[in-house]
């Protein structure tokens, strides 16, 4: 994730960093730079249309469709800021329930190998869990066409935790924790799995297909026509108009096909490595 000093805003405009939508749409904003003046130059040089031509009117369909491409927009990058930060919030539990498993189990248990082995795995399952989420097969557990075999072994967290749960019933077992103790620690695995399957959850189900396809063909259509119109009033300007358009509107789109999934390895994704280490640095200090 990039760090920044959010007061700093005057440095954003001239900074182009890895991520900028603006490096990824160049070469888009070049062909339809090409394409709005080809048009111009059709409309206002080659057939010389008037003002009482019926194609300047079309800027009346601009205008009505504009509210609607802005309320799609508005509700699209809503839905990806909201799976973005819910992501957060459950790595942020994560956290938090790291360490109190730890803190309990400081005070439970005397035995030296006993508290080494919880130092170990504890730090271990975020770190596994961050590896889980950047697999591409992750992503495709709910898709039809994908053929995943159901292979339990395969899954990383669960094995973690397993060993986790299966180490405090010994415990238990051998009587170095009673029955009371044994609910209170069995909450604090459990948690570890319900923050497994929420961040899988944001994960495996992307925006339905169907939304996605249709805001980009809508963002498409809505520049290509954008010259017909203008073309009267601008004339050549329209180049650059046309250009500022399709950037601000495709821009959008890419923040939020890029925040929607939070757990990737884009710059603006979740640092997640970096919080599994603060994790197994916590433990440490408390174990």
């Amino acid at each position: 994730m990039i760090s920044y000093n959010t007061k700093d805003w005057f440095t954003f405009i001239f900074r182009f960093h890895k991520a900028d939508t603006f490096r990824t749409l160049f070469p888009i904003m070049i062909a339809i730079g090409i394409y709005s003046g080809f048009v111009g130059y059709l409309e206002v040089e080659y057939f010389k249309l008037g003002d009482n031509s019926y194609v300047k009117n079309i800027t009346i369909m601009h205008g009505m469709l504009g509210f609607v491409i802005s309320l799609l927009l508005v509700f699209r990058t809503n839905t990806a800021y909201d799976r973005w930060w819910e992501g957060r919030k459950l790595w942020g539990s994560l956290v938090n329930n790291s360490r109190n498993f730890a803190i309990k189990l400081s005070v439970m248990l005397t035995n030296k190998e006993d508290l080494e082995y919880f130092k170990k795995w504890i730090p271990t399952y975020a770190t596994v869990l961050d590896e889980h989420l950047k697999d591409i097969e992750t992503s495709k557990e709910l898709f039809d066409d994908s053929i995943i075999e159901i292979d339990h072994e395969k899954h990383k967290p669960n094995q973690v935790a397993k060993l986790l749960f299966k180490k405090i019933n010994e415990l238990y077992k051998t009587n170095v924790i009673s029955g009371d103790q044994l609910i209170v620690l069995n909450e604090e695995v459990k948690s570890f799995t319900e923050i497994c399957g929420a961040c899988e959850r944001i994960k495996n189900t992307p925006i339905p297909y169907s939304y996605s396809a249709f805001l980009k063909k809508f963002i498409f259509f809505y520049v290509m026509t954008l010259p017909f119109g203008y073309s009267f009033s601008l004339g050549y300007y329209v180049v650059p108009v046309v250009i500022f358009i399709f950037y601000v509107l495709a821009s959008l789109e890419l923040i939020a096909e890029e925040i929607e999934d939070p757990f990737g390895t884009d710059e603006n994704d979740l640092p997640t490595p970096k919080i599994a280490a603060n994790i197994k640095k916590h433990i440490e200090e408390l174990i």
